[in-house]
Parts: structure tokens; C-alpha cells; sequence
């Protein structure tokens, strides 16, 4: 399964504004520009994470973004969800019932097929993983410097 770069930039937003929630709310075309992002398709995504209840908008010249709750409420598997919408990684298609393999064994498809059982047991640990870290962890295993250094930055870009 491939993720859109979609959820790597809501990620990164989501710590960049948990970084300068002394800024909020911060606009769009700044975010756009501290990442060097397409501010429209950006925009899309924040507008995404808006309606999830991540983030918060505020409209109009001094209107942005901020976060909607603390960081260590929003998990990575919200900010993957409300960007990619529902993922399903695998969908059994049932194909061992099909042509030849499917023939006179009726009673061998009772059973849930163990290819799609291992497939979600995958998936259920993948989503738990995702769950169970937060845009809190994310701050806390980047390097130490980089709060203060996304602050004085973003000062400097007249924020």
C-alpha cells in the first residue's frame, strides 16, 4: 500500500503548528512556503484535516491554521485517515472459488479465506501502530533544536 504525499505534508503541518501555537493561526500561503508546496493543493489537504477536527481555520487576511486539540490527541492514524480517507489495503476477492480451484470443494469456502485473514491481521497492526503514536511523539523524537529552530524561522518569514 502506498500513502499520498498528502499525509507526510499533514504530518509535518501538524507539528510545524504545534511548533508555533504562539503564531496561530498561521495562513496557508506561510505554511505552503516553509514546505515550498503548492499552496492550493495544501490548502486541500488543511481543509481536509479541518473537517476531521485536527486542525482549526480561521478565515479571512488574518485568518489560518492551528490546531484543533493537543498534540497528544491527534494520532497519526487520524491524520491518515482524514487525508486518505477509508483505507482498505486488501479486499479479498474470493478468487480460490473461481475456475478450476473453486470446483466441487463448497465446503472448503465455509471458512474465511487465510490469505484475507493474515492481510487484515496485518492491517489491524498497521492502523494499532498508527493509533497508537501521536503528533506529541513526533515533537518529542525530532531533534531537540528544532522547535526553537521552526520558531526563529518562521520569525524571520515575518510571521
Amino acid at each position: 500500500m502506498r500513502l499520498g504525499e498528502g499525509v507526510e505534508w499533514g504530518l509535518h503541518c501538524c507539528v510545524t503548528l504545534a511548533w508555533l501555537e504562539r503564531e496561530w493561526p498561521v495562513p496557508t500561503g506561510r505554511l505552503a512556503a516553509w514546505f515550498d508546496l503548492p499552496p492550493e493543493y495544501l490548502k486541500k489537504r488543511l481543509q481536509a484535516l479541518t473537517r476531521a477536527g485536527i486542525l482549526a481555520s480561521v478565515p479571512g487576511v488574518r485568518g489560518g491554521f492551528s490546531l484543533a486539540r493537543p498534540p497528544e490527541r491527534i494520532t497519526l492514524m487520524d491524520v491518515v485517515a482524514a487525508v486518505e480517507g477509508p483505507v482498505e489495503p486488501f479486499r479479498c476477492q474470493e478468487i480460490r472459488q473461481r475456475g478450476v480451484s473453486g470446483l466441487g470443494a463448497a465446503s472448503e469456502f465455509r471458512s474465511a479465506c487465510g490469505i484475507a485473514t493474515a492481510m487484515r491481521r496485518a492491517e489491524l497492526a498497521w492502523r494499532r501502530e498508527l493509533a497508537a503514536q501521536t503528533i506529541a511523539d513526533l515533537m518529542a523524537a525530532a531533534p531537540a533544536a528544532s522547535a526553537e529552530r521552526t520558531r526563529r524561522r518562521y520569525a524571520r518569514m515575518g510571521g
